[in-house]
């Protein structure tokens, strides 16, 4: 039995029904004036413009419903049915388009078909994994049919079995998962089975079973999707490195770049000033390696004297101990900030006497990263996979020094002058951070001022201050 051609992708199916069935493909839904192409070429029913009644129309959406639930033999039927009805009216064009319908529904149903496994619902998970990352590959088996596949992947978990990520996915997928299948097969047994088909059955209200088959066609197709989940983790590794490859050619770089470094600062006018790093490695971010750094030296808001001090802190850590925390030096460093900041990198790689490149990223009014900029404001251009992994790189490094920098407040917040201040609760000090960030500044604020912050009046006001 040919594996491509039984389970065909998500996307294989989308293909299918867009080109069976004669349903609105238009990214606007709105109404529109005048039919487009897909109408004229016969790929759309016009619903936009009224070409179509609501009743023949939703008649098209119940069948894809039909088709995608496994439900074939009734939809050939009922096709059966209509193409008669079409011939007796001499409406042949019609019949002949249900003919072509019927036809790609009853091969594609053959190439579906499932031998020897009858029940009605079942799910069929494989898992493979690497160094980095474990892929898991979940056939969908209904109606004695394979009715589809989807994968998933998951980073950071080289240190659990193969059964202990199994059960995680299991519990995660299917307890916040309304479309649970009376029994899912596993490519490894687990040790919470009986609990998670208690809870399982529970939740769906009809029995669920787990099983690790160990012979026959249900064995083979749990290898099958066991072989799949490693073939998909293949082309997702082969994925990676041609755009590591690509990134080599555009940095015009000797050797690839395995290992790449992000920065970002973050503060609030010029408070609790902290930076981020997180860590791209073999194509992956690797969020064990993010770090978080607080300006130790910097006075008042410069960004760019924060990016110099973090970048001279953390090369000088690997040249000083390169079996460190950090690991060995990146082959290659973003900074999220702007041209000044990238030049403050570039000075703090220098005065460490090594040759890193550096590149800035630019993001647009979406709030996706558009290109990289060298020191020059020269744009480089990246392909839409590029930008895709960069701009996620770019969001995690942002995000990383953005909640640093919320646990710094929420800290600060804590452990506050305003305490021991007879009057000012909670709420009171959380409002006069909120406003002025920092005790200093609602130390040189007047007392008007002050007294804005709901709940605070002029003799309070006036005891803050003195107490301050």
């Amino acid at each position: 039995m040919d594996l491509m051609l039984i389970l065909g992708s998500a996307k294989e199916m989308v293909d299918f029904i867009k080109q069976k069935f004669k349903i609105r493909q238009c990214r606007n839904f709105k109404s529109n004036k005048r039919v487009c192409l897909n109408y004229h070429i016969g790929r759309c029913l016009g619903p936009c413009v009224n070409k179509v009644s609501k009743e023949e129309y939703r008649q098209q959406i119940d069948e894809i419903i039909e088709f995608l639930e496994g439900k074939s033999v009734s939809l050939i039927k009922k096709l059966k049915a209509e193409i008669e009805q079409m011939a007796k009216k001499q409406e042949y064009e019609k019949a002949a388009y249900l003919r072509d319908k019927m036809l790609a529904i009853e091969n594609i149903s053959q190439k579906q078909k499932v031998s020897n496994i009858n029940e009605n619902a079942i799910d069929v998970i494989g898992l493979a994994k690497n160094n980095l990352t474990a892929c898991i590959e979940v056939f969908f088996v209904r109606q004695s049919k394979m009715i589809g596949r989807e994968n998933f992947f998951f980073n950071d978990l080289n240190e659990l079995e193969e059964k202990e990520i199994l059960s995680e996915f299991v519990k995660q997928y299917y307890l916040n998962n309304e479309n649970i299948p009376s029994k899912i097969m596993l490519s490894e047994e687990i040790e919470d089975k009986e609990l998670l088909e208690e809870i399982l059955t529970e939740k769906s209200g009809k029995k669920v079973e787990i099983k690790h088959p160990q012979k026959g066609e249900k064995l083979r197709f749990v290898e099958m999707a066991k072989n799949n989940a490693k073939v998909t983790l293949e082309n997702k590794v082969n994925d990676k490195y041609t755009l590591l490859n690509e990134l080599k050619e555009i940095l015009k770089l000797d050797h690839l770049p395995k290992k790449i470094e992000c920065y970002d600062i973050s503060n609030l006018s010029g408070t609790n000033m902290v930076a981020g790093m997180c860590v791209l490695k073999d194509g992956v971010i690797n969020r064990k390696l993010s770090r978080r750094f607080k300006i130790k030296t910097v006075i008042g808001q410069d960004d760019p004297a924060c990016m110099k001090e973090v970048i001279t802190r953390r090369l000088k850590h690997s040249i000083e101990n390169p079996n460190g925390g950090f690991g060995n030096l990146p082959d290659v460093i973003f900074v999220d900030g702007g041209i000044t900041q990238l030049r403050a990198a570039k000075e703090a790689i220098k005065d460490c006497s090594l040759n890193i490149p550096v590149y800035g990223m630019v993001k647009n009014d979406k709030h996706t990263t558009r290109a990289l900029i060298d020191e020059n404001r020269n744009e480089l251009e990246l392909s839409d996979n590029l930008k895709n992994l960069i701009t996620k790189f770019q969001d995690t490094v942002h995000d990383t020094a953005i909640e640093y920098h919320r646990k710094l407040r929420d800290e600060e917040i804590k452990k506050s002058q305003l305490d021991s201040i007879k009057g000012i609760g909670e709420k009171k000090k959380t409002e006069l951070l909120k406003k002025f960030n920092t005790i200093q500044e609602i130390r040189n604020a007047k007392i008007d001022e002050l007294t804005q912050i709901k709940g605070i009046t002029e003799k309070l006001a006036e005891k803050i201050k003195k107490e301050l």
